[in-house]
């Protein structure tokens, strides 16, 4: 299938982008990379009536360390901050989970800041950010919000951002020096993750942990004393949700498996990878 009729706009500026989406609110879809969106549209799953092209803004296309935090704009693509030189050292959970968003094909066009408002329970960077303890900037005419990624993504593939409101960067905290773990289990690699664990070592040596793909949005606590036992209840009081890729019981067995592992890699200081 192919999209129906639709107008798009080339934005040269955030301004203009947030004047076309206070203009036409719900109408209107963000064009960053195109990699979720793009597909939406063949489907027709979306109908929009105009399309903005952020990708071309140069002041959204920056990674800016603003000391206690690393700021990515919301035309940096995946690649481009996989490449940044101080992303493992200032990042490195996301530098963990970064290798296994999708191919080297999509990273070059799919966004950082794309994949956080698309907001798809199984993708790997809202988990990373909702387990760093991250922020969503947005903006509208109205002015700019700052939102706690916990606040920002609601459910499955639903934000808090309003209809006229523009995604301009996510913030990830510094984290130098702190142990992380990551890992997930996939069908394919690039594939959405069928869970994904994600874990933190916190300043005062508690560990924070989240897994992606078994509700809506990324859950997030912290965890203390014996990882086994904590993982093994909360995975109790995780529903999780059934599709063509595993049963909800599937999945808290392999939250079960892969939450000690990822919390032993947090501690030892070691990143995962994707099986």
């Amino acid at each position: 299938m192919k999209p129906r009729p639709f107008d798009y706009v080339q934005a040269d500026t955030a301004e203009e982008a947030v004047a076309l989406l206070a203009e036409y609110g719900d109408e209107a879809r963000v064009l960053a990379g195109g990699q979720s969106l793009v597909p939406m549209l063949n489907l027709r799953l979306i109908d929009p009536q105009v399309l903005i092209d952020i990708s071309r803004i140069k002041d959204l296309d920056a990674i800016r360390d603003l000391g206690d935090k690393i700021e990515v704009g919301a035309a940096v693509t995946q690649n481009k901050l996989m490449a940044w030189a101080e992303l493992k050292q200032k990042l490195p959970l996301v530098a963990a989970a970064l290798p296994y968003v999708g191919h080297f094909q999509t990273r070059n066009k799919g966004t950082v800041c794309g994949s956080i408002a698309h907001a798809d329970p199984s993708s790997e960077l809202p988990l990373a950010l909702a387990v760093s303890g991250g922020e969503v900037v947005l903006r509208s005419a109205r002015g700019e919000r700052v939102l706690a990624a916990a606040a920002f993504q609601q459910d499955m593939l639903t934000t808090a951002r309003e209809a006229d409101e523009l995604v301009t960067a996510v913030r990830f905290p510094v984290m130098a020096g702190q142990g992380v773990g990551f890992h997930e289990l996939a069908r394919r690699h690039g594939d959405f993750a069928i869970i994904a664990v994600a874990a933190v070592v916190a300043k005062d040596k508690t560990i924070r942990v989240g897994v992606g793909g078994m509700a809506g949005k990324p859950a997030v606590r912290s965890v203390n004393g014996d990882a086994a036992a904590a993982i093994s209840a909360w995975a109790e009081e995780l529903e999780g949700y059934e599709d063509l890729h595993a049963t909800a019981a599937l999945r808290r067995d392999m939250f079960r498996k892969l939450g000690p592992h990822v919390i032993a890699q947090a501690r030892k200081g070691h990143t995962g990878g994707q099986a």
